[in-house]
This record gives C-alpha cells, structure tokens and sequence, in this order.
C-alpha cells in the first residue's frame, strides 16, 4: 500500500480528494496539509511514500515544498498537481525533483494510475499537457532560447544515449524505452545512468527536463 500525503491550500479539493483516493485498497492517505512545508513536516513525520502536492499555496508553494522534501527525504516522490496556467512552476518543480504533474481534473483512475507509476521509479508527463507546457514557455521565448544554445557536452554523447534521452523527454519508463529502441532493459538502464552523469544531473526526472527544454525531445504544435 502507498503511503502518500496530499496538499493542497482548498479544504474541498484537498479533504475530498483524500477521500476519494483513501477508497482505493492500493492506496492509504496518511495525511493532508495546507501549503509546501507542512507537506514536508507531514511528510518526515507520517514516513509518505508519495506527495500528491499542489503547485499555488500561499506562504509555501509547491515548488519549494518540492525542493525541501526531495533535498531532504530524497525517497520520497512527488507528483504535482497544475492547471494550463501553471507552466512556468511546472518546470521549476520539475527541476527541483517532482516526478511528474497532472491536472487537478483529471479522473481519478488517472491520479491513482500515476501515483502507482511515480512510485515505481517512473515519470509522468502527460503529452498533451506538456505540449501545452510548451506552447506557453514559448511565448516566453524561454525554449527557443534554449534551444539555440545547446550544451557543448552534448557532443560528446552517442547516438544511442541521444536516443534514450529523447525518449526519457517523453516519460518513458526503462521497460518502454527498451521496447521501443529493441534493446535490453539493461541496456537501457545503462545508457539512463551514463546520459545523467554525463549531463551532470541529478535524476531521469531532470534528464528528461533537459531533453525538452533544449528540443532534444520534440511535440507537435
């Protein structure tokens, strides 16, 4: 069973959220909090495998929450939860350590299913809403300006570590990548940990981050 913490500023969103995701035998809500550091102090003291954590709460957003429970409780995930508007804070969390975001509306067999694949170790960035992601960035100018400027090291990669990055860009687990280039999960897990020290990142979560932002991995628009 998944211990996870939910947080959320909005009484509604958060107790009935819990609620409804405390009727799943998969799943146990050991707590609720009100903004990023109660996340982390519920977080530390319930043991959570998982925070469900929103990405706007006032005094401590979900940003910094991120920060603080993946810099300090590096086992525990997080999975942020995000509106259309939020796309500039969704890769920040995304560079602080969460594992992946959903919107707040989406069917709760959704929620519960990416809960179950963050806590396996994978990601979950959803295509549609990253395009989505992007597409507002862009009126930032913040992709195209990455994009013209690419790390030099990536000179230094091979074609298949270019290829896994892609795909880790789409939130692909090791299994999936594997199917999909034809090559052993091994293989794959090998070139994900070659691509990360290469990059010097921390984590799949921000390899697959440098793979947008820099176009490596690329949506329809």
């Amino acid at each position: 069973m998944i211990k996870i913490i939910v947080a959320d500023d909005q009484d509604l969103m958060r107790d009935g959220l819990a609620t409804i995701l405390n009727l799943r035998p998969e799943i146990n809500v050991v707590g609720t909090a009100k903004d990023g550091k109660e996340a982390f102090e519920k977080a530390k003291q319930l043991q959570a495998d998982l925070v469900l954590m929103d990405i706007r709460m006032p005094t401590t957003n979900g940003v910094e929450g991120t920060r603080l429970i993946r810099e300090q409780l590096p086992n525990i995930k997080v999975l942020m939860l995000t509106t259309f508007k939020d796309s500039e804070l969704i890769f920040e969390a995304l560079e602080e350590g969460a594992s992946g975001y959903l919107l707040k509306d989406m069917a709760t067999d959704t929620i519960v299913q990416a809960i179950m694949t963050v806590h396996s170790g994978g990601m979950v960035l959803p295509p549609d809403l990253t395009n989505q992601v992007i597409k507002e960035l862009k009126k930032t100018k913040e992709i195209e300006n990455h994009k013209e400027l690419p790390p030099l090291i990536l000179h230094e990669m091979t074609d298949r570590e270019i290829e896994v990055l892609k795909q880790l860009g789409y939130g692909l687990s090791n299994k999936e990548i594997a199917n999909k280039l034809f090559i052993t999960e091994g293989t794959v897990k090998n070139h994900v940990s070659n691509i990360i020290s290469k990059l010097q990142l921390r984590d799949r979560t921000q390899a697959a981050i440098f793979a947008v932002r820099y176009g490596i991995t690329t949506f329809d628009t």
